[in-house]
């Protein structure tokens, strides 16, 4: 554990060295503000909740979430520091959780970020807390589930773009699952694939934390969800490190 959290702080740190933290923070906060209190028209709607926040974070995780993972493994082996990195004292599931866990970290710090919003809805009105608090929460879950795919796809390729690209393609697989236009065209032709790709729907399971039910169903899903995608990540550096 030790090492992973070394691991995991030597990433962090690097996020702050370079302007990347501060770009992605930005055009976060920017995005969710507008998106909130313009597109979903939180003043028009008379009601004090973050609802409109919580409506489009997918969203704008889909596809910001990528720009931070696309270089995790993808530059190690472009520099060619991957061999470097994984001749230290440390087994290749340290490493690839180390740099999650530190990925995770940023999201965690740009959702904290967004307190003013929570500030805003309380002085217009009496939100329920404990709802927000587990659309936070939700949050948090359907980042982890995002930046496990967007780490796997960085280690497949040493081309950040490249890396950029598959992430969202299969972020956005994930997040339309449960669309009733997917789920109707799925229905007609193959009612078992329709069926099959409602459970793997990610948004779905995040509208419950928004609704604030924290479900164990849910819970394991995202955590089995990420762990599937950190174990496929440590298959593929293990795989293409000699590439």
């Amino acid at each position: 554990m030790r090492n992973t959290l070394i691991i995991a702080g030597r990433e962090l740190r690097g996020y702050f060295a370079t302007p990347v933290a501060t770009v992605f923070i930005v055009i976060f906060l920017v995005l969710q503000g507008a998106l909130t209190f313009n597109l979903g028209q939180f003043f028009d709607r008379g009601q004090a909740d973050l609802n409109p926040f919580f409506t489009f974070i997918p969203w704008v995780f889909l596809l910001l979430i990528p720009a931070i993972t696309m270089r995790l493994w993808a530059e190690e082996r472009r520099l060619g520091t991957i061999e470097l990195l994984l001749t230290l004292p440390i087994t290749q599931g340290q490493a690839v959780v180390g740099k999650f866990l530190a990925a995770w970290a940023f999201c965690a710090i740009a959702l904290a970020l967004t307190f003013p919003f929570i500030i805003a809805v309380n002085i217009l009105g009496s939100p329920d807390n404990g709802v927000i608090a587990t659309g936070y929460l939700g949050s948090l879950l359907i980042a982890g589930a995002f930046l496990s795919v967007g780490a796997a796809m960085s280690a497949v390729t040493r081309n950040q773009v490249i890396a950029f690209v598959l992430a969202v393609a299969v972020c956005f697989v994930f997040a339309v699952a449960s669309n009733a236009i997917v789920n109707d065209f799925l229905s007609k032709n193959t009612p078992a694939l329709a069926a099959f790709t409602r459970r793997l729907a990610i948004v779905d399971r995040f509208t419950d934390f928004t609704r604030g039910i924290i479900s164990l169903r849910d819970v394991i899903y995202f955590a089995s969800f990420i762990g599937f995608f950190l174990f496929l990540n440590t298959v593929l550096v293990d795989q293409r490190k000699a590439d």
